[in-house]
């Protein structure tokens, strides 16, 4: 058995469910925690725009999970309680299926993700997703998030990004960011580039901004549900 992460997207149009889905944040912790298998999870928010901004998205919110194999992660995302309260009452829902193939930091202090070995020919030529998480610093979120918006402006135009959101589970203080990429290759191109997010990577680290920070990729192994009436995967090639 190799560890399955998932990510659930879900998506509010009534006030009514985006007022329910906003108290879940913190009633739904206890119905978490009780759910058999699951390993590591968290119930994030997300932002506005490209989603990489600190004003929150009422309508969009994400659970992400960990699981001992994928045919435990998608019967328990099927069958248990929770998750199907959240999908009756969202007008769109939508899971991705993943396997950690690299990881490195923390996350609330613990190491989520086991990656898996990924075969001799590597990764490069596959469709993959990348995933980072930190904890802001409080003395420098005016520095942080004075960055973003050129940051999300150059993820957005970048054709290579098949999807991308930003979530968290505090405004402005803890920032998660999921990209899905065609490759390694046109990963790495926009994080080397210069321009502003490559200003940004140089500023982190001489200033030592971030508290925690975690830094994972992931193997896509499928998904349920449409985002915006399709599959964001729709099209590649998994396997």
């Amino acid at each position: 058995m190799s560890q399955t992460t998932t990510i659930s997207f879900f998506r509010f149009a009534r006030w009514r469910d985006r007022a329910w889905a906003l108290t879940m944040m913190g009633a739904a912790r206890l119905a978490m925690a009780r759910v058999p298998d699951l390993g590591f999870w968290k119930l994030c928010g997300s932002g506005t725009g490209e989603g990489f901004t600190p004003v929150p998205n009422t309508a969009v919110y994400a659970i992400l999970c960990t699981w001992p194999d994928e045919e435990t992660a998608r019967r328990r995302i099927e069958s248990t309680p929770i998750f199907e309260r959240y999908r009756t009452r969202a007008t769109e829902h939508w899971t991705i299926f993943l396997a950690p193939t690299s990881a490195r930091g923390a996350w609330s202090g613990k190491t989520p993700f086991f990656p898996v070995s990924e075969p001799k020919t590597g990764p490069s030529d596959k469709p993959l997703a990348a995933l980072t998480r930190a904890t802001i610093k409080p003395g420098i979120l005016t520095k942080f998030w004075g960055r973003v918006p050129d940051i999300s402006a150059m993820i957005g135009s970048d054709p290579n990004v098949l999807f991308k959101i930003g979530i968290g589970e505090v405004p402005m203080l803890h920032q998660v960011t999921f990209s899905i990429w065609p490759g390694a290759q046109e990963m790495a191109q926009f994080a080397r580039t210069n321009g502003p997010h490559a200003d940004a990577i140089k500023a982190v680290r001489d200033g030592a901004w971030f508290r925690e920070e975690l830094y994972a990729r992931f193997a896509i192994l499928g998904d349920s549900g449409t985002w915006g009436g399709t599959s964001p995967l729709e099209g590649l090639r998994l396997q």
